[in-house]
């Protein structure tokens, strides 16, 4: 089961990939991941993607792929995997898919964590972290026991620029423009499965396993 995670920044699609790994004992891979353990392990492709990330390139579409299949060709792959935070355009969805059909393969479903603009922008700015140990909360759905202060460490809270309002609003026009068209690309291939992500994680998650657990059937 090859599975790619499609959302807005904030989504969520990142939690759900990582539950729907564990349930179904399938690697939740992340692009971020592939590179940082190529670089570490000073693998050729690594070498090669450590030239673009060094003088501030993003790594060419061409190269991610190859650095993907060389991942999801390991073992634990076998049974399939969920895909986080790519392909991120057009392009790579046909980089990608093109690579996999030379291995006679193909994504079997792009599973769209659909959460309007307005409740992404609610839920990234409500969030705050420590700068001291890390821990993050919310001000809505995971306060602090006291306004403003780290329940873990007692330092005090921040909103990170990441998580700004205005932030979050130029971070979904990106994602408007150049993410948006793989929901229409993976719809014409008949993959694309939409869940309601302003849904309570455990029913979000559900309604996804519903969907996966109707094509093992």
């Amino acid at each position: 089961m090859k599975i790619i995670m499609l959302g807005a920044p904030g989504a969520g699609k990142g939690t759900q990939a990582k539950m729907i790994a564990d349930k179904y004992q399938i690697p939740h891979i992340s692009t971020g991941d592939i590179f940082r353990a190529n670089i570490k392990n000073g693998t050729e492709l690594g070498k090669e993607a450590k030239k673009y990330m060094d003088a501030g390139q993003l790594v060419p579409d061409e190269l991610t792929v190859k650095l993907l299949l060389d991942r999801v060709a390991n073992e634990d792959c076998k049974n399939g995997y969920v895909l986080d935070g790519f392909p991120r355009t057009i392009p790579q969805a046909e980089v990608l898919e093109n690579a996999l059909t030379k291995l006679g393969e193909k994504v079997d479903y792009a599973i769209d964590v659909d959460v309007p603009d307005e409740n992404i922008i609610r839920r990234m700015s409500g969030r705050r972290a420590c700068v001291a140990c890390g821990a993050t909360y919310h001000i809505v759905y995971n306060p602090t026991k006291e306004e403003g202060i780290c329940d873990r460490c007692g330092a005090a809270l921040i909103l990170r620029d990441d998580d700004k309002p205005e932030t979050v609003i130029k971070r979904l026009d990106v994602y408007h423009a150049q993410t948006q068209p793989l929901i229409d690309f993976y719809s014409s291939r008949n993959v694309l499965r939409s869940v309601d992500g302003t849904q309570d994680l455990m029913k979000v998650f559900e309604d996804i396993v519903k969907i996966l657990d109707a094509s093992e059937a």
